[in-house]
């Protein structure tokens, strides 16, 4: 019963942001972009992901707890500090989540400024001032895709955007707090079909956004093997959409929208 409350608090929250939070983004619909994003960074995306997605000349976005770097898991390890540098260095682009990947929707006002503050800070002695706290605003995705309406104003003064889950592709005007993502996520015949995905964003354009987890041959439940990371990818590649790190994308809609 409890975790059925939890769920159903988490879905009121999620309709609460789509529909209330100021719908300041708008996702022109005249062509198709797709983003690729991994959460909490397990060390096997650095050396899976990052790797194939290089491969095909693009970059992703890494949404980065600092609490859990370098730590080990059951079933994963997660990057280390010289790891977050090296995705850094090798262009791709370093987002958030909450500093000890806390659930936002349970933290008070200033347990969430704790965390974000804490992670600004972490990632800014890792990678200067390029993206830390005296330069642009990093990216941020909702630790458990757990959306918190209650908290989208105090997320918006530190972040540039917020993305959640949803299963949904992102079509003309959102809340920059609430971007909706894609699972790539077991069984592996799943992940497989967002192929189709891939179809229904070039047909009716919008911005896909991709996320998963670990990248390994023996994956948790939140991710896929490198072999089928690989197909969605030369599947992106091969559609003709445009392939940019969420920051690229929002750069792009902005000089579309300055014109």
């Amino acid at each position: 019963m409890k975790h059925k409350i939890k769920y159903w608090v988490a879905r009121l929250q999620a309709r609460l942001m789509s529909r209330l939070a100021p719908k300041t983004l708008h996702v022109p619909t005249d062509h198709a972009v797709i983003t690729f994003t991994f959460d909490d960074v397990p060390d096997s995306t650095l050396y899976y992901g990052a790797t194939i997605l290089e491969k095909y000349g693009l970059r992703g976005t890494f949404y980065v707890a600092g609490g859990l770097a370098g730590t080990s898991e059951t079933s994963r390890k997660l990057i280390t500090e010289s790891g977050i540098r090296e995705l850094a260095e090798r262009g791709h682009e370093i987002g958030c989540h909450t500093f000890s990947h806390a659930n936002v929707a349970a933290l008070k006002d200033a347990q969430l400024q704790s965390e974000i503050d804490r992670n600004r800070s972490f990632l800014s002695r890792i990678l200067g001032d390029n993206k830390g706290g005296h330069g642009p605003k990093f990216n941020f995705a909702y630790p458990y895709n757990a959306v918190s309406y209650f908290a989208h104003r105090r997320l918006a003064r530190n972040y540039r955007t917020c993305r959640a889950g949803e299963n949904r592709i992102n079509r003309g005007a959102i809340s920059p707090q609430m971007l909706y993502g894609m699972e790539i996520r077991q069984p592996e015949a799943h992940s497989l079909q967002l192929t189709r995905e891939i179809d229904a964003v070039k047909a009716q354009p919008g911005w896909l956004i991709f996320f998963t987890h670990d990248i390994s041959e023996t994956p948790t439940s939140y991710g896929c093997t490198p072999a089928t990371f690989e197909k969605l990818v030369q599947y992106a590649v091969q559609s003709g959409c445009e392939i940019l790190t969420v920051d690229e994308a929002l750069d792009d809609y902005a000089s579309a929208h300055a014109v």
